[in-house]
This record gives C-alpha cells, sequence and structure tokens, in this order.
C-alpha cells in the first residue's frame, strides 16, 4: 500500500490531485491544509501563520510527499513579498526539514512554477537555460528549487520540482479565463492587459496531475527541476478568441498596449524531458477551454 501525503489539498491542483489519488489501488491518500474541515478523514490541518510539520511526519511515514501549497498571484507577490516568501519558500523548506528528520525515505514532489525563467533568451525554454525571474513569486519560487536541490545534495532526501507553465481548468477562480468569463458577463466594455502578441504554454489540469502520477510511479528524484506543459506556443489573442468563440452573442474587446509588471512576454517550454517519462497530451485547448468554459457558467 502506498502512502502519499498532498499539502495543500484544498487548492485548485491540490484538490484534484487528492480525488484522483484516492481513486487508485493500492494507495492511501492524506491531505493537509490550512482550512477547517470536520468531516474529511486522514487529513492534517495546517496553521496558516505557524505552519509545523513535524508532527505530520512523526506520526504517519509516507512514500511521497506532494507539496500543492503555496501563493500564486504575481501581483500578490509585489504587494506583499514576505507573504509570498513565507508560502512559496520557508515552508518548503519547512517540510523538508521534517522529511529529513522523522521520515527521510520520503520522496518530495515540489510544484514550482515556469515563472523561475522571467523573459527566456530563446524559445522553447529548456530546463538549462538561464534563470531571471521577473517577479518576487518567479523569485521565491526558484528559491524553492534551490532547497529542494539542498537537501538533495547534503541529506539525500529524494526531490523533484515540476515547473509548471500555464496550467488552467474547472476549479481555477483566477487568472486569464476566470477574468475573461467574468468581464465578458459584466456588460461592461472589455479591456484586456497586452498587445495579445504575447504567448504562454497552456495545460490543463487534468494533465498536470497526470504528469504528478507518473513521476509518483517512475520519476527520477534527482533534486532538479522539469518542464511541465504540452510544448505548444498560444498566443494570448487566439486563445481569448478561442474562449469567447463559446458564447452564443460576439464578445467586442479590446487589448490596451500595457502590461503588467512582474508578467513575462512570451512563453513556450521544451518538454523533451517530460516525453522521455511516457508524457503525452490527454487534454487539447479547444476542449479543455470548452469544459472550463461550461464550469465557469455555472460559477460566475
Amino acid at each position: 500500500m502506498k502512502k502519499i501525503l498532498i499539502i495543500g489539498s484544498k487548492g485548485f491542483i491540490g484538490r484534484k490531485a487528492l480525488i484522483y489519488f484516492s481513486r487508485k489501488q493500492n494507495t492511501s491518500v492524506f491531505g493537509c491544509d490550512v482550512i477547517v474541515d470536520y468531516e474529511a478523514q486522514n487529513y492534517f490541518l495546517i496553521h496558516a501563520g505557524n505552519s509545523d510539520y513535524n508532527a505530520i511526519f512523526q506520526k504517519e511515514e509516507f512514500d511521497i510527499c506532494i507539496n500543492c501549497s503555496g501563493a500564486a498571484s504575481v501581483p500578490d507577490s509585489l504587494k506583499d513579498p514576505m507573504r509570498d516568501f513565507n508560502l512559496n519558500t520557508h515552508n518548503v523548506f519547512k517540510i523538508l526539514n521534517a522529511i529529513k528528520n522523522f521520515n527521510p525515505a520520503c520522496q518530495f514532489i515540489n510544484l514550482s512554477s515556469a515563472a523561475v525563467y522571467g523573459n527566456p533568451d530563446t524559445l522553447p525554454i529548456r530546463e538549462s537555460q538561464s534563470l531571471s525571474p521577473v517577479s518576487p513569486y518567479g523569485r521565491h519560487k526558484l528559491m524553492s528549487e534551490m532547497v529542494c536541490k539542498m537537501f538533495f545534495d547534503f541529506y539525500q532526501i529524494k526531490t523533484k520540482s515540476l515547473r509548471i507553465f500555464s496550467a488552467y481548468g474547472e476549479g481555477l477562480k483566477k487568472q486569464l479565463f476566470w477574468d475573461l468569463h467574468k468581464k465578458a458577463t459584466s456588460g461592461k466594455e472589455i479591456s484586456l492587459f497586452g498587445s495579445g502578441n504575447e504567448s504562454r504554454d497552456f495545460i490543463h489540469v487534468n494533465d498536470v496531475i497526470y504528469i504528478i502520477d507518473l513521476f509518483s510511479e517512475n520519476g527520477l528524484f534527482d533534486g532538479a527541476a522539469i518542464n511541465v506543459a504540452n510544448g505548444k506556443e498560444v498566443f494570448i489573442k487566439d486563445a481569448v478568441q478561442q474562449y469567447f468563440s463559446n458564447f452564443v452573442s460576439p464578445i467586442d474587446y479590446s487589448f490596451s498596449g500595457s502590461n503588467r509588471k512582474g508578467d513575462p512576454v512570451n512563453w513556450v517550454a521544451d518538454i523533451q524531458k517530460l516525453e522521455k517519462i511516457g508524457y503525452k497530451q490527454t487534454m487539447n485547448f479547444k476542449d479543455g477551454l470548452n469544459k472550463y468554459f461550461n464550469w465557469a457558467e455555472q460559477s460566475v
């Protein structure tokens, strides 16, 4: 029986991961988050302001710990960098220190971000390229990767950081497509940041969970980081057009030409390393947006 701990199990990716792994045979799944839940079984409540993971790893021995916790907002990281550092870097250190002291055989998967690259010099982005984050969020995610590498190098804790590019999917009430849906249903004039020529490498949350599962089964826990994306560049103007095509009536909108501080311009990942462990995209972009649209219609 494989025992898995998912930290941040009430969040966007963590909630999906908890459901997914709970359905796997010969797997016992535990959740962990800052939200009180009196009904959940196998659930650890962590104090939001002073998280302590020692008691968790003293009580149970896990085969894998998946860290889905942390902040995920570039604007918020600019407003409150200390909070972002605590959630995205300091907590990773505390988790790994608890693993080192009480459960050193536990493998650790850290959800990092493509924000560690900033504005890359060349595309597609390889894991070996220089790292120049353009926001506190990106810097703190990079620091968390360095913490993972440190615990691997000096304490032989098996770690891996997954650099997730632009994840989307049902349940995500922020970022581009949630913003588009709210603006489209508001009846107000729609103005969007940028020129539309910015690009992202979108990946549906179901495929993110699939990749986490691949690593839990046959991934190399060597302290390094790997890209999590589809290797397909999608321009924002095309993504917006595709999403708005789901509405019955045409949606009028414009791009302001001004970019938000901390946002990179163009992203597309090299996913050769990901493909070597068996990854193949299961959710194409059009179908993924249709699923998100249908969910958002019931959620706005």
